[in-house]
């Protein structure tokens, strides 16, 4: 399939990487209908559901969209994977691509402009595990840098020099770290007044803009910039396969 580039996709998005779960429907430059539910489980059932209800809410239809986009990674592995299945079982539905975007840049793409201005973004996701997932970004929200994987002690060598702003839902894991650091050498650190749970609302506003951008290779199709719709894990899941099938 090719893709005909356009100014102004219409673009479905779905996220249930975390703790929450939503959809969200760009459309015309803008957000025409959106669902969002705090959720630690429960994602299978309710994911589809605010997919029509969004749909229904911006009175569209599944015919109008050029583009759908789910979160990829780093995040729950059930929920991944149920916001990538519905992805792309709705992609091959309706023939056009399907988009991911990291759980990084849809938490990035949440805190304000003003806040990032002139200062490094840190964005720190919260494993389940008593580490942390971590990506910096300048205040464009150009990628510095590939995510790591952190022990709550190694962030200290993880803060850039200069202005810091923290955010993901990974900062109340780090905050005694942070706050020992601005302390000890007065580190200008400061916590984001948004985005500690990735949102479906700025996963279409990324997706939109990488729509208009150009076009790359992925899993189904042609894939507009960003990455293809597959899980991003950065490590193994915690649970494997019992070996020889559990014999």
């Amino acid at each position: 399939m090719t893709v005909s580039r356009t100014a102004s996709p219409t673009v479905l998005a779905l996220d249930s990487a975390a703790g929450a779960c939503s959809a969200a429907l760009w459309r015309q430059g803008r957000l025409a209908g959106h669902r969002y539910r705090a959720m630690a489980r429960g994602h299978a059932e309710a994911l589809l559901p605010m997919v029509i209800e969004t749909m229904a809410a911006a009175g569209a239809g599944f015919d109008e969209l050029d583009l759908i986009a789910a979160t990829v990674g780093p995040g729950a592995f059930t929920g991944l994977r149920i916001g990538l299945a519905t992805a792309r079982g709705l992609a091959l539905a309706t023939g056009v691509p399907a988009l991911g975007v990291t759980t990084f840049a849809a938490v990035a793409e949440a805190v304000p402009p003003a806040e990032r201005t002139g200062r490094t973004l840190l964005v720190l996701l919260d494993t389940k595990r008593s580490d942390l997932f971590a990506q910096r970004f300048d205040a464009e929200l150009e990628a510095l840098g590939a995510p790591a994987v952190l022990s709550v002690d190694a962030l200290e060598d993880w803060i850039p020099d200069g202005p810091v702003i923290v955010a993901g839902d990974g900062v109340a894991l780090a905050r005694p770290v942070l706050s020992g650091l601005a302390t000890r050498c007065a580190a200008d650190i400061a916590y984001a007044t948004a985005g500690d749970l990735p949102d479906a609302a700025h996963v279409a506003r990324i997706a939109a803009r990488l729509f208009a951008s150009g076009t790359s290779r992925g899993t189904s199709g042609e894939t507009p910039g960003g990455l293809p719709a597959v899980p991003l894990y950065l490590r193994a899941p915690a649970v494997t396969a019992p070996r020889d099938a559990g014999r």
